[in-house]
């Protein structure tokens, strides 16, 4: 008993003596960009964690979300290429960062930033509208039962909803016609209207309205169900909705969410972000948005990082070869 209080004391004594995180931190505001439009999932991580690094007071400076989605987010992209050695500016990445170069042609690629860190994966899910089909089955049967292609609403052409949409006519034979809106918001608001018969949101994108009752979720991309079961809508939990595979649809996809800074900067400034996004992964605003918005959690950095990202890069590149949208 005494040799455990003696080391606990011990540990005790060297965390205190331990120095908080010294060198270089940010001496003007920090911009968080995003590559995409206003309400969509991007943009609630961002503001996420804005609230928590203020709220938890992480950093000196405060984080300002800039909203750049134009062209598809190769506005964000090309913006952080072109910031190169600036430490005050941070990407919140997604699949983009793969498919865009390769469906666009622009010039950019994830490695002329500077890796921060994996915060999250994301998942996909197949909804349609509450009024609509009950399960994979019948809203299959329904779309090739259908005088004109289904509507499809998404976030992007050529992107993880579209590819997921060619996935799912390749693996069913249904046809869909792929709608791209400016944000995952505005894609759940057409659902709703009854503008389009189904969209793969994510959970965040939806969520509000699966809560009201207005939507319903068929089935999750992924080869497990969503961890958690604490009941969001009066019946369901995420971990009610079944994987698409469980309902005969055997299509998986997971996106990725990382943080980036620009290319050239120091190894310093580097360890200031990674620092301050492990911190942010403690935080109950974290914690809390994590399991309302069914984000598998995980977090990478460094060597681990970079081999995530390279296969990630592989499989995102196959998926677009397979769906033909390679630019020629």
């Amino acid at each position: 008993m005494g040799q455990i209080v003696k080391t606990t004391a011990a540990i005790a004594a060297l965390l205190l003596s331990t120095p908080a995180f010294a060198g270089w931190e940010p001496s003007k505001p920090v911009e968080i960009v995003v590559a995409a439009g206003a309400g969509g999932a991007s943009d609630q991580m961002a503001r996420m964690m804005q609230a928590a690094i203020q709220k938890n007071n992480l950093m000196k400076q405060p984080m300002v979300v800039s909203l750049k989605g134009g062209a598809s987010g190769a506005e964000a992209l090309m913006y952080m290429k072109s910031s190169e050695g600036d430490p005050n500016k941070v990407l919140i990445a997604y699949s983009l960062i793969y498919m865009l170069p390769l469906s666009a042609k622009i010039p950019f690629n994830w490695r002329d930033l500077t890796p921060v860190s994996v915060i999250a994966l994301d998942q996909f899910v197949l909804w349609d509208n509450a009024n609509g089909p009950k399960t994979v089955k019948e809203f299959i049967d329904a779309a090739k039962a259908a005088s004109a292609p289904f509507k499809m609403g998404g976030t992007g052409s050529k992107r993880e909803d579209h590819v997921l949409t060619v996935f799912m006519e390749q693996k069913t034979g249904a046809k869909f016609s792929y709608l791209p809106y400016k944000s995952g918001g505005e894609a759940a608001t057409q659902l709703v209207g009854g503008h389009t018969e189904s969209n793969v949101n994510n959970p965040s994108e939806n969520l509000e309205v699966w809560r009201a009752g207005q939507v319903r979720a068929l089935c999750v991309f992924d080869k497990e169900r969503i961890s958690y079961k604490t009941k969001v809508t009066d019946t369901q939990s995420w971990n009610d909705i079944p994987t698409c595979k469980e309902e005969g649809l055997d299509v998986q996809y997971l996106m990725l969410r990382a943080m980036f800074l620009p290319g050239k900067v120091t190894q310093e400034q580097q360890a200031f972000y990674v620092d301050l996004f492990q911190k942010v992964t403690q935080t109950a605003e974290y914690k809390d948005y994590m399991e309302k918005q069914a984000l598998k959690p995980i977090f990478l950095t460094g060597k681990d990082m970079v081999e995530f990202l390279e296969d990630d890069d592989k499989q995102n590149a196959s998926l677009m070869n397979a769906a033909g949208f390679v630019a020629k």
